[in-house]
């Protein structure tokens, strides 16, 4: 072993053992090795920050801003909540979930696939009186399944395409890895939702979803606009789509006067207003399904290029400008471009129209417009916004075009018409001059502890396989795995990735095991792609633990789950996965 290798094994073996430890973030810790080794002179300070603007870092960072987009659309939303239904049978309940989770993974960010999907499942739960923990763990295997069958679905498939472009000469294109990654999710979503979640700990329980009966419900105003499907229809019609999203319909405003009691048979025309009682989440949600509007939409209007909108809570202390006057009387919509969507009093209803209710201390108001904007008018009305009360608006009527969008760009990478970075860049502008993105969110989207420690290892990553040092692991698992057959070689080469995956960043495990895989193969004189196939499945199957995969970081503590949780139900799942996926990866990539 050279003096090189020594150097950039002690560098990762630190690194790695602070990536476990995970008492210092871990870009932090990528970024610190990459810089100790330019000083040490194993990285040329001109090729540092290569990493950067590497291919595979660009795709993942425009992955994530593409999956917001289409979330902001209401796009997958509408697919999402077709399929909830909280008095399935639980083994039905989790089967539907986890294949509507692994199909969006396979065309958005797994993670943007479970952080849309989780409070719909917590929804199920609370209603069908189960424990949340039952569905959760299923719900996240599956969405890191799905994201296995496309090269979009999870940074390790990036990360393998644009590797085997330098080695190799040639990329992986968008559907290669969908013949293994199908077989797999497949039998992987039979195996959580029939056998799976019942090995999780009966004691595992789902955290409080709210603090009391009333808490959070506001009393807000909808319009019934212009070609709305609610025309026509009795109020009480639409009971049962307000009891689905946890609505309750209180009132009917008509020609500036609310009408008395619930108002339950009239016939709904085009400029009434509902006066719905609910959470901001459920009423943004209720108003997209019953067509519905806010009131003084047209002043936030804008055309293909409107505003993004945001929904924000605010509590009203003394001395805010608020108190003792009406949203009317402050002129907040006309001048100010905001609206006060609804009010929250202590559970209290009140008569009066939203927009003329007089605001005391102590109210939480539901203010929506430009998120720049609503903090500028929160600061001026001196009132303090929430933390945690933030709901995005969805524009659901610019689904189609952003549908249409993303797959002409992925129709485009496809056959070859521009790469994949460059279509995704285009839908990503698209995106904002449609108002689907703003500027904020076009950079909050990016998870850039990713893009720090993945910009920062690739060129450890490369120095340690200039060095040889990839190539001596590969020869010592030729060696140990000598007079084996090829497949007992993938399958000790994937059980290696799997369990550094299951510890470290999958994106980090990816970076170190692609180069061995090479090697492996090369040392065989076979085929690499098996190989590097091989090891894009199994740095994607992080079961055992909370902290492998950042889905499984998301629902521990909605779940109520403990760290030793996931391994029962992941160590099973990841035997099968090798199981299923070392025959499929052999025969449609053969040595």
């Amino acid at each position: 072993m050279t003096g090189d290798q020594i150097f950039l094994f002690g560098l990762f073996g630190v690194a790695f053992v602070l990536f476990v430890w995970d008492k210092v973030r871990y870009d932090l810790v990528a970024f610190a090795a990459l810089l100790i080794a330019v000083v040490a002179g194993h990285i040329e300070p001109e090729s540092a920050f290569e990493g950067f603007g590497h291919p595979a870092v660009v795709i993942i960072a425009l992955v994530l801003i593409v999956s917001r987009g289409l979330v902001n659309s209401g796009a997958v939303e509408r697919i999402a909540r077709l399929v909830v239904a909280p008095d399935r049978a639980l083994p039905a309940h989790i089967g539907v979930m986890a294949v509507v989770g692994a199909a969006l993974s396979a065309v958005i960010n797994n993670v943007a696939a479970l952080a849309l999907l989780m409070p719909l499942d917590l929804e199920a739960a609370a209603k069908a009186k189960r424990a949340a923990a039952l569905t959760l763990m299923p719900l996240s295997f599956a969405t890191i399944l799905g994201g296995m069958i496309t090269l979009i679905g999870t940074p390790p498939n990036i990360v393998i395409a644009q590797y085997r472009a330098r080695a190799l000469g040639e990329p992986f294109s968008m559907f290669d890895f969908a013949p293994v990654g199908l077989a797999v999710s497949v039998v992987g979503i039979a195996f959580v939702a029939l056998v799976g979640w019942r090995l999780i700990p009966s004691r595992a329980r789902p955290a409080p979803l709210a603090s009391g009966e009333d808490a959070g419900l506001y009393v807000a105003e909808a319009r019934v606009k212009d070609g709305s499907k609610s025309i026509d229809m009795a109020v009480r019609d639409l009971y049962p789509l307000a009891n689905d999203n946890d609505i309750a319909i209180v009132g009917l405003v008509r020609r500036g006067n609310r009408l008395p009691g619930f108002s339950r048979n009239e016939t709904l025309a085009k400029g009434d207003f509902l006066v719905l009682e609910g959470d901001p989440k459920s009423i943004e949600t209720f108003m997209g399904a019953a067509e519905l509007d806010f009131s003084g939409s047209e002043k936030h209007e804008g055309g293909v290029a409107g505003p993004s909108l945001t929904l924000v809570e605010a509590i009203v202390p003394d001395g805010s400008r608020m108190v003792g006057r009406s949203a009317m009387d402050l002129r907040l919509q006309y001048r100010h471009g905001v609206t006060l969507l609804g009010v929250s009093r202590k559970g209290k209803r009140f008569r009066e129209r939203v927009r003329k209710l007089k605001i005391e201390p102590g109210d939480v108001l539901l203010l929506l417009g430009a998120a720049e904007r609503i903090a500028e008018i929160a600061s001026w009305l001196k009132v303090l916004p929430l933390a945690e009360g933030q709901t995005r608006m969805l524009q659901r009527g610019k689904a189609t075009m952003a549908i249409g969008a993303f797959a002409a760009a992925i129709a485009a990478a496809v056959f070859g018409l521009v790469t994949l970075d460059i279509a995704l860049g285009i839908v990503v502008v698209a995106y904002v001059l449609m108002g689907l993105l703003n500027g904020t969110e076009v950079y909050e989207a990016v998870d850039w502890r990713v893009i720090v420690l993945l910009g920062s290892l690739i060129p450890l990553g490369q120095a340690l396989e200039e060095s040889g040092g990839t190539k001596l692991i590969a020869e010592t698992i030729v060696a140990n795995t000598h007079g084996a057959p090829i497949w007992v070689v993938l399958a000790v080469l994937m059980i290696i990735t799997m369990t550094l995956s299951d510890f470290l960043n999958n994106v980090a495990t990816t970076l170190i095991a692609a180069p061995i895989g090479v090697g492996v193969a090369q040392s065989f004189g076979v085929n690499p792609d098996p190989f590097l196939i091989g090891v894009a499945v199994a740095a994607s199957c992080a079961f055992l633990t909370p902290i492998g995969h950042k889905n499984n970081t998301i629902i521990m503590g909605p779940g109520g789950y403990a760290f030793g949780d996931y391994w029962r139900m992941g160590i099973f799942l990841e035997i099968l996965v090798l199981v299923v996926a070392i025959p499929t990866i052999l025969f449609v990539w053969p040595l």
